[in-house]
């Protein structure tokens, strides 16, 4: 029923307005930590990929919010597709005021990942999530690495949780943060593809470090690291 509703533009609009007005409640009363920021300072200048896992996307643009913040001359773009949900997210988050791009619904990924090397050729930073947008959960696809090699990108895993939440029913378990808690983002090490031997050392690396930002994010926010 709710897929259905949410294939009709005006229904699709109505709750991208409700969950965008939700998370900027919940951004604004939420206590925030934040751990690793430095680690975006010091690569200024260099294209970046902000990565974590699809689960937490509904807390991106509290990530968005503090790197435009550590990153004022450049910001970071949230990159979506255009199947529902990831229009869905895309106008949430063009809502809250922070930028989005989109990839062509006929191209799928392809048409996602050559627009993400377009804002990276910008020498702009983009919010990816290797494992979206349907899964498997936490099983990073390989195209975060390709792009960072073809683009020479750094890649800084994150990782976001909020003390007071909902787990969702859905492939990803995602989460649906709550007012009034405590949050915590952190900014991983960054994985250089400069560094890497292979696509798929780069890949391993950047799946445990998005592993490690979202369980020391979770432990920060004073949760049990989530299964």
């Amino acid at each position: 029923m709710l897929k259905h509703l949410l294939r009709h533009p005006r229904t699709l609009a109505l709750a991208a307005a409700l969950l965008a007005r939700h998370l900027h409640i919940v951004a604004a009363t939420t206590r925030w930590s934040v751990t690793g920021r430095e680690r975006v300072e010091a690569l200024r200048g260099r294209p970046l990929i902000g990565a974590f896992w699809h689960e937490q996307l509904a807390l991106a643009p509290a990530i968005a919010w503090d790197w435009s913040g550590s990153q004022s001359d450049t910001g970071i773009t949230v990159l979506v597709s255009r199947h529902r949900d990831g229009r869905l997210i895309g106008d949430v988050v063009a809502r809250l005021g922070l930028d989005v791009a989109y990839g062509s619904s006929r191209r799928g990924g392809a048409a996602v990942f050559r627009e993400a090397q377009r804002v990276l050729a910008e020498r702009r930073a983009v919010a990816i999530t290797p494992d979206g947008p349907r899964g498997p959960r936490r099983v990073a696809q390989p195209g975060v690495a390709r792009l960072a090699r073809l683009t020479g990108a750094a890649v800084i895993p994150l990782g976001v949780a909020v003390s007071r939440a909902r787990r969702l029913g859905s492939w990803d378990r995602m989460i649906l943060p709550l007012p009034l808690g405590r949050g915590a983002i952190v900014y991983g090490e960054p994985v250089l593809p400069e560094q890497a031997e292979t696509e798929e050392a780069m890949l391993g690396r950047i799946a445990s470090g998005m592993s490690e930002a979202a369980d020391e994010a979770a432990r920060r926010a004073g949760l049990a690291v989530a299964p």
